[in-house]
């Protein structure tokens, strides 16, 4: 049972995971650069490729923990000036504002990806198809959906207001 519990934890986490990865093997890429460019007088000339990749995955992988944690982008200044009734109304503008973008981009995510299966194209230094570049948008749209829905059943609320209230 406690094997099915860490397994489970590491497959609900795993875009925390991957984000993590990459943010750990940007921090070591971009420090070797820096030690041989300055120390070694020897730069890494595909090092800018790599850190461009790095980033795109880590905005993309970590965008579904940022909604399962309540640390999306939010304005609730304006929101808290509606009272309760329309908070509940406005609740569900915004679930619906917020599907509709997110299934929107993923739309927009295919066909973009599509272009770059059938170019072949990739980047110029190490040749990396653009498709593993920006291949995980799609993913990442679908598990903001899933993220979103599950914050939303859990109830999370932003830290920002959770630290106001507590």
């Amino acid at each position: 049972m406690k094997g099915n519990s860490k397994a489970r934890s590491i497959l609900c986490n795993i875009d925390t995971i991957v984000a993590c990865i990459v943010l750990a093997l940007l921090v070591v890429l971009t420090f070797a650069g820096v030690v041989y460019r300055r120390v070694l007088n020897a730069p890494f000339t595909w090092l800018e490729e790599v850190q461009t990749s790095c980033m795109v995955w880590i905005v993309f992988a970590a965008a579904g923990p940022a909604f399962r944690a309540g640390n999306q982008v939010a304005i609730e200044m304006v929101y808290d000036l509606f009272p309760q009734k329309a908070k509940k109304a406005l609740d569900i503008v915004i679930s619906v504002i917020v599907v509709s973008v997110l299934a929107y981009l993923f739309y927009q995510s295919i066909g973009f990806i599509n272009i770059f299966v059938q170019s072949g194209r990739a980047t110029p230094m190490l040749k990396i198809p653009y498709v593993v570049v920006y291949g995980i948008a799609p993913l990442s749209y679908i598990d903001m959906l899933v993220c979103y829905f599950w914050s939303l059943k859990k109830g999370v609320r932003s830290e920002a207001k959770e630290a106001l209230e507590g």
